[in-house]
């Protein structure tokens, strides 16, 4: 199997493309949607997994050139933000399946398998705490300023040092270990 996996969380998606790999799955990857566009139609992909929340940009915008370019491709959105309203757009614009995060490489498999989603798939309205929520927002905010703390304190409207504190703690729950995918 040729997958495409675009997620920009370098960790998630190193440890997810080892994982893939070790089951003889073939992996590219792509950590923004114009890094994705630009891999379509290099290789044949029967499988696409996309993170919904890229930088600049969502991972829903990557369903229809997929769609075109592989008719018969399995598209997984896979988001930490999950909401049935997500759910449904995902579906409506041609994915096969949607699955919030964490979820492991063998959660990923089995919903690509599957020909339709779960109906009964529990969907939190914010499966996420609020505190990994911010982490991953000022984690966001920050890349797009370059690391520049004091642009990135400016973006966000807060006091450069509170920002500050706030980099020295870690996040609430850190990238799965290759364990916690298989």
């Amino acid at each position: 199997m040729n997958l495409l996996l675009v997620e920009d969380d370098a960790a998630l998606a190193a440890a997810t493309r080892n994982s893939m790999e070790r089951r003889g799955i073939s992996v590219w990857h792509a950590d923004s949607a114009p890094a994705a566009r630009a891999l379509i139609g290099t290789a044949a992909f029967d499988a696409a997994v996309l993170d919904l929340r890229l930088p600049g940009d969502s991972g829903l915008t990557l369903i229809a050139p997929l769609r075109e370019a592989y008719p018969d491709l399995r598209i997984l959105l896979l988001t930490g933000y999950a909401s049935i309203a997500t759910a449904v757009d995902a579906i409506k614009l041609g994915a096969t399946n949607y699955l919030p995060k964490p979820a492991t490489v063998s959660d990923i498999l089995a919903a690509l398998e599957q020909d339709e989603p779960e109906a009964d798939r529990a969907v939190a309205a914010q499966p996420l705490p609020v505190d990994r929520l911010e982490w991953e927002h000022i984690q966001k905010v920050l890349a797009e300023h370059d690391g520049n703390i004091s642009a990135t304190a400016r973006a966000l409207q807060m006091h450069r040092r509170t920002l500050q504190r706030k980099l020295l703690k870690h996040p609430v729950r850190e990238a799965p270990t290759d364990a916690e995918l298989r």
